[in-house]
């Protein structure tokens, strides 16, 4: 009797988690990844400080090696291969390696984590030479290989990689401009909250254009200007970060369902609407566990965990993944910020009637060396007093206390209940009165 076959396509987190876990846990499966770069189980969050020198190697950025998994795990990895069609009833996929030849693979188990890929707009000079974008190590290697050639950068987009790319290259002492169409930095987060990375990037001389819109670019071959809506910006460099896409094309004409921003719909086993087919990672939709509802945020944790629990239930061990809240963390010079849950327009665009509280104190006893100032912001509902989100802006280590509301929001707890939360205390790691706490109790008068 022969083993079952699972293809895997796309050896980014999501997928080397379900290959991984589903051979472990049952190692008669024939696994196969198919992988169009030359990596897999890579970490893309880290090309900026790649980018920068702090991280040293573009080595240092991938876990595994292929050869790592063929050999020690026994799973088929195929790198520089590309996918050309799957038929999904014949359960049959057609590949091309990067020589040119072709072969089909057989399934009876399909994994898509073919991940997200960057937004290009369609505006006019796109094509020329020399304008970006940042998903795969490749994109590093490309950027990393001209970065003593340029001058002066321009950055499209002030999310995540945005704001950590045009830390990068100041640290590189480039002229760094950063355009931005909505009214504040990160979106994902309140205005308020904001302003302090606003003026943290003003401080270390980034030139922000906010409420702009990139209308083109110009050059000869290669981009020489970026135009506005308000202006224009001599470049030697453009980058593109007005965020990803779920890159779902090879399944668009297929019986797939397809859910939130064009992501496969899937059910908490990570199973699309095709019992033989899992989607995972960036590429798949989940549920938000403050809203319930149907979401997609795009996160390298998510990613993995979508992965680990896809390859479980391919092996028969049930696993459910049961949702996200978009709990993320970046740092911007030297400020550091973590976010979990909704923000405050996200609450109200949900049905919410949110209120918030915002205060600022101090990360340690005051007394003691290296206390530093912290901003929180709690978001919780007026009616049902439910925590619905919670943002922190400090130049001291934000973890903890993102990774607490996190706990207190899949808890579904009360803003309340978190000035009851027996936090720790000792001087040389925070206050007797926790900046967590003493914004619930102010939460508590309202």
């Amino acid at each position: 009797m022969t083993s079952k076959k699972v293809l895997v396509i796309g050896g980014g987190a999501a997928g080397m988690a379900a290959a991984s876990k589903a051979k472990r846990s049952k190692p008669d499966l024939e696994v196969t990844v198919v992988e169009k770069s030359a990596f897999v189980s890579y970490a893309p969050c880290g090309i900026p400080y790649f980018l920068s020198g702090e991280v040293k190697s573009k080595d240092d950025l991938v876990y595994y090696k292929p050869e790592y998994f063929r050999e020690k795990r026994g799973i088929d990895v195929r790198t520089r291969t590309t996918v050309e069609r799957v038929d999904i009833d014949g359960k049959i996929a057609e590949i091309k390696q990067q020589d040119g030849r072709s072969s089909e693979i057989e399934f009876d188990t399909l994994v898509i984590a073919t991940g997200a890929k960057p937004i290009v707009p369609p505006i006019e000079g796109v094509d020329l030479e020399r304008i970006y974008t940042v998903r795969l190590i490749e994109d590093g290697l490309a950027l990393k290989e001209i970065v003593n050639k340029i001058e002066k950068v321009t950055i499209v987009g002030a999310g995540y990689i945005g704001l950590e790319l045009a830390e990068s290259f100041r640290k590189l002492n480039k002229k760094v401009t950063l355009i931005e169409m909505l009214p504040h930095v990160l979106p994902n987060i309140d205005g308020d909250m904001a302003s302090l990375i606003e003026e943290e990037l003003k401080r270390n001389h980034v030139d922000l254009r906010l409420e702009e819109k990139v209308e083109g670019f110009e050059g000869d071959e290669r981009v020489k200007r970026v135009i506005t809506d308000k202006g224009e910006y001599e470049t030697d460099i453009a980058i593109l970060a007005v965020g990803v896409t779920p890159q779902t094309e090879l399944f668009k004409n297929s019986k797939l369902e397809f859910g939130v921003k064009g992501t496969i719909k899937v059910n908490d086993h990570m199973k699309t609407n095709i019992d033989y087919v899992y989607a995972v990672g960036d590429v798949a939709e989940t549920k938000h566990l403050v809203t319930g509802k149907p979401t997609w945020i795009p996160l390298a944790q998510t990613a993995n965990k979508m992965g680990r629990v896809a390859g479980s239930n391919i092996a028969g061990i049930e696993m459910r993944f049961p949702g996200v809240l978009g709990t993320a963390l970046t740092k911007v010079f030297n400020l550091n910020i973590g976010r979990t849950g909704l923000s405050t327009k996200e609450a109200e665009e949900a049905g919410f009637k949110a209120k918030s509280v915002k205060i600022k104190a101090r990360t340690k006893a005051h007394y003691y060396p290296g206390s530093k100032e912290i901003h929180v912001k709690l978001i919780y509902d007026e009616d049902s007093r439910l925590l619905l989100g919670g943002q922190i802006v400090t130049p001291g280590d934000p973890t903890g206390r993102t990774n607490v509301l996190a706990t207190a929001l899949f808890n579904k707890m009360k803003v309340d209940d978190i000035f009851f939360i027996d936090l720790g205390y000792a001087p040389p790691f925070a206050p007797v009165w926790d900046p967590l706490v003493v914004a619930s109790s102010i939460a508590m008068r309202s």
